[in-house]
């Protein structure tokens, strides 16, 4: 099996590659990424020696199809994505090009080289928000941002290309992932890391907004079945049932940083209606194939915490880049000024 895994320098990919070197030894691993704002070498300094590393955007067409050709790929696994809502909401430009174009260049490229298959990591988001109930494979796409409709767009683009051209594509779509690793963006380890250093955390409205927590390397561990076992032009939820609300994460977060609520600020949700209320799947067809997850996040998440606060030295020169620092200030306003 000659791999092809592409955003192999952001969380959920650079946990795959150390998964998958583990559990296929004979694999051969080639890895691109743009290296953009959220890809970082340091986070795949531990395999690095270990993969064919190549620089570059999966939605150039000649940079993907060089690698297939001197690489002889057999399958792609696609990590490579625009992954913030929040960043999505002030420019929208590179989440289409990545998460809706370079799909399409990865599609052509399997169809085109004959690939064995590609798995393609989606995000329950495409689906949008749901009061009560869960989401299953069949649910319609109703994704409310911009980040979630260019991830619909690509899922859309893979059913497509499985029906016109019997492409062996399979879609995953997972739950809020947590875990080491994680760029310092998103909830867990954003609000982690400013607990840690004594600053304040911007909690939209009463945090009573319910997501569905997946410790990465589950979600790891449910890809690497579905690219081993899994069923061409299926798609595959991948989700645990543990569902908190962000101010309940927020208060494990406050407990284990030894702050109180005092470092909590309450501003209004710059996303308003477009903020989805709650996430929540259906997961028998992934759970028929074996998998259960191993983790939970009362116990983990404690775990994912002490991870940061014994790891400064890979998260402190991302926060402190000149682009972190006024993405804060910009998306979060100035109240969050003299605490940066």
């Amino acid at each position: 099996m000659n791999v092809l895994v592409t955003g192999a320098a952001g969380f959920i990919g650079s946990h795959f590659v150390r998964r998958l070197l583990a559990s296929n030894p004979s694999a051969r691993i080639s890895v691109l990424d743009a290296l953009t704002y959220a890809g970082n070498l340091s986070t795949m300094e531990d395999f690095l020696p270990n993969v064919q590393f190549f620089p570059g955007r999966i939605q150039d067409r000649t940079v993907v199809e060089g690698i297939i050709r001197s690489q002889n790929i057999s399958h792609i696994v696609n990590f490579a994505a625009e992954t913030h809502n929040d960043r999505s909401m002030l420019d929208a430009t590179s989440f289409i090009e990545t998460n809706t174009i370079g799909v399409q260049v990865l599609l052509e490229a399997t169809r085109t080289f004959g690939l064995t298959r590609m798995i393609h990591i989606s995000t329950d988001e495409v689906y949008g928000s749901t009061a009560d109930g869960v989401f299953t494979e069949q649910s319609p796409l109703e994704p409310n941002t911009p980040y979630s409709s260019s991830k619909a767009g690509g899922d859309l683009l893979c059913r497509a290309h499985h029906k016109a051209y019997k492409t062996p594509v399979i879609v995953t779509r997972g739950g809020n992932n947590y875990g080491p690793y994680q760029f310092p963006e998103k909830l867990i380890p954003f609000f982690t890391i400013r607990l840690l250093q004594a600053k304040k955390v911007p909690l939209y409205g009463e945090g009573n907004q319910s997501r569905e927590w997946i410790h990465v390397a589950d979600h790891c561990s449910a890809i690497e079945l579905v690219l081993n076992n899994g069923t061409d032009g299926e798609i595959y939820n991948i989700g645990t049932h543990d569902e908190a609300t962000n101010r309940s994460v927020v208060d494990t977060l406050l407990r284990e940083t030894g702050r109180d609520d005092d470092s909590v600020r309450k501003i209004p949700d710059p996303r308003q209606g477009a903020h989805d209320f709650r996430y929540s799947m259906k997961t028998d067809k992934i759970r028929s194939l074996g998998w259960a997850p191993e983790h939970s996040l009362e116990v983990d998440l404690p775990k994912t915490i002490q991870w940061y606060r014994h790891n400064v030295n890979w998260w402190k020169p991302v926060v402190d880049r000149t682009d972190t620092v006024e993405f804060v200030k910009r998306y979060y306003g100035p109240g969050l000024g003299e605490d940066l």
